[in-house]
């Protein structure tokens, strides 16, 4: 049990007395009255991570349509941030489940995940013309709660009831969030941190502590920890740090999940808002270099399959344009590249069996009809670290 706070981080308050009372964590409003220790080591991983981060913005460029990767690394981010969680769908399973590969009546863990998708692009699509504010946090966590579990625990609005973390009540859970009378003050004071001009806190760094705030109060019943993470791709985007959202920590997080929590709870017991700081600022390092690699592999696959396509000459148009479709679809039927393609199912059939001649689409239903196709390579590069 969260016996102890730290002074630098919050204040806990009794709530309840008696064998199951509890006390309840306030956070300090950022910026704290302490400023970080910014040593050697942090000055070093925050040029670092910007550095990394410049050349993650910049390599988007090189890529002929930068939308399609974005496309498929927000599929990405949604599978992992969910799998922290706890659900069990993987990419694959998205993306049957988007291509109607699969029957329609999915799996919950399948809906989080779609719904997730549409929170994220919901949010993206809002901040360009709105600053973010609570009433945009409240709006993207209502597109992420719909219809699944956890949908009745109101979405959309902050909590009216306590929470908490771990145990199975407030007495012997590991963290109690502040109580629900205190959160929409706790949560305007990280909208003024949000928003404040004033600060000279870099934007990374600003991201950072947003997050570990607001996982801090726990807003809502259910959802936060998804919420937190779109929140600093939110805030790098609103700062105009990246000009497009590429950069998801998830992987990052679920790679050192214990080291994650452990961080985030040393804030409330001792203040170490530094140790904190330092290991989001690595995962910006490593993720951004990883996005990097990614792009420039993937610019360097369509380079090599447009000239093996361009290779068959008069009958080269239709596949490469269905090379195109594949960066967005790489899961496929020939109904569907038809309509999409708006071609002929004949001609369609044509285009994929040119890129399965030359390897570069794999049959994976092993069906004599309703064959689907996959862009094995592709997704190879994308699919990394979504495994269950």
């Amino acid at each position: 049990m969260f016996l102890k706070a730290s002074p630098r981080a919050g204040k806990l308050i009794v709530q309840q007395k008696g064998p199951e009372g509890y006390r309840a964590f306030i956070p300090h409003p950022l910026p704290f009255d302490h400023p970080l220790e910014s040593d050697y080591e942090m000055n070093d991983l925050l040029e670092k991570a910007n550095r990394a981060l410049g050349r993650l913005d910049g390599a988007t460029y090189i890529l002929p349509n930068p939308d399609l990767f974005l496309y498929m690394y927000v599929r990405k981010e949604a599978v992992l941030s969910s799998q922290i969680e706890g659900t069990q769908a993987s990419l694959s399973d998205l993306l049957e489940y988007e291509n109607d590969i699969k029957e329609k009546s999915s799996p919950d863990d399948v809906q989080e995940v779609s719904n997730y998708v549409a929170a994220m692009n919901y949010g993206l699509d809002r901040l360009k013309k709105l600053p973010l504010s609570l009433q945009l946090i409240k709006e993207i966590h209502a597109k992420l709660m719909r219809g699944i579990r956890g949908g009745h625990k109101a979405p959309g609005e902050f909590r009216t009831t306590q929470n908490w973390i771990g145990g199975t009540m407030p007495s012997n859970a590991n963290f109690v969030p502040p109580p629900p009378h205190e959160v929409l003050s706790c949560m305007g004071n990280l909208e003024k941190f949000l928003h404040n001009s004033k600060n000279s806190i870099p934007s990374l760094i600003k991201a950072g502590l947003a997050h570990a705030q607001f996982e801090t109060i726990h807003p809502f019943l259910d959802g936060n920890g998804r919420i937190g993470r779109l929140l600093i791709t939110f805030i790098l985007c609103h700062d105009a740090v990246l000009e497009k959202p590429l950069l998801y920590l998830s992987l990052y997080f679920k790679q050192h999940r214990d080291e994650y929590y452990e961080r985030l709870m040393a804030i409330r017991r001792k203040g170490d808002w530094e140790g904190w700081i330092k290991f989001y600022l690595r995962g910006i390092f490593e993720i951004s270099k990883q996005a990097t690699e990614a792009a420039k592999a993937i610019m360097n696959l369509q380079i090599e399959h447009r000239k093996q396509i361009n290779s068959l000459g008069r009958t080269s148009a239709n596949s490469l344009r269905l090379l195109d479709l594949l960066y967005q679809k790489p899961l496929i039927k020939v109904p569907k590249v038809a309509i999409n393609l708006g071609l002929s199912q004949p001609a369609a059939r044509k285009a994929i069996n040119n890129l399965q001649e030359l390897k570069i689409l794999t049959e994976i239903s092993g069906k004599r009809r309703d064959r689907v196709y996959f862009y094995e390579s592709y997704m190879g590069i994308i699919m990394e670290g979504t495994e269950l």
